[in-house]
């Protein structure tokens, strides 16, 4: 175990990011990207980090170079969103609409995830078996396989679900009818059974985040959090202005 001051939780060696990769051409290749940043970051007078320092101040009081300006949002800026390669489908807004307060699970694994056909099967199978409503977002892309859904899947879930090619994301998260959102996060190592991520764990996951008071307390308390920083006074706005100022200096 590696734990890099006593504020911080203590992290496993197996799970920092190149080990997470199977691929031993991989990993040198992420070894020697993280070595390069390192020695950028000796030179540099800040490092910009979209956090907020209530989130990690264990971390930040370790780099005090690490200035954390976030979270940075895109507001109600006019125009598209750059981030996707997509077209959005809005339709499925009306279709939260008819959905209950705090309801719906929303799926979205970004741009450039891949699955097999197993995989995608589990996690098809999985929002199924929740019997919740779920607004997924699956690319034509996601799997090579042109007719990935398990046999009748689209039929038996067409009351409750709703698949899209993608979705304009920052108004289906900020959707009253959203519960949860299921997506992926990188460098973390999952063990996988034969047939990928089990639909069943898939199930009591999204359970667990929907019914227990402790993770729904945990993510109010971030949220305000957050928003505190970030406004006027706040921890992030103070830092912002700060370098506004040293640039300007």
């Amino acid at each position: 175990m590696i734990q890099l001051a006593p504020a911080m939780p203590a992290m496993n060696s197996a799970n920092l990011i190149w080990t997470c990769v199977g691929d031993l051409t991989t990993q040198k290749i992420i070894v020697d990207v993280s070595i390069k940043n390192n020695n950028a970051v000796k030179v540099a007078d800040w490092i910009l980090c979209n956090s907020a320092h209530d989130f990690e101040p264990g971390a930040f009081t370790l780099a005090p170079k690490i200035l954390p300006i976030g979270p940075l949002l895109a507001g109600s800026r006019e125009g598209d969103s750059v981030g996707h390669f997509w077209p959005e489908d809005s339709n499925c807004l009306k279709w939260l609409d008819q959905q209950p307060l705090k309801s719906v699970i929303y799926v979205a694994f970004g741009s450039f995830t891949i699955f097999d056909k197993s995989q995608f099967q589990e996690l098809a199978l999985g929002l199924e078996i929740s019997c919740r409503p779920f607004l997924w977002a699956v690319r034509p892309d996601i799997t090579s396989d042109t007719n990935a859904y398990p046999e009748g899947f689209q039929e038996r879930v067409a009351t409750r679900g709703q698949m899209v090619e993608w979705a304009p994301q920052q108004k289906v998260l900020s959707h009253p009818s959203i519960a949860c959102f299921l997506s992926h996060c990188g460098g973390i190592d999952v063990n996988r059974n034969e047939v990928g991520s089990s639909c069943e764990k898939i199930k009591n996951k999204v359970e667990q985040v929907l019914s227990d008071e402790n993770i729904t307390a945990r993510a109010a308390e971030f949220k305000e959090k957050a928003m505190k920083s970030a406004r006027e006074g706040g921890y992030s706005c103070k830092n912002f202005n700060n370098f506004i100022a040293w640039m300007k200096a």
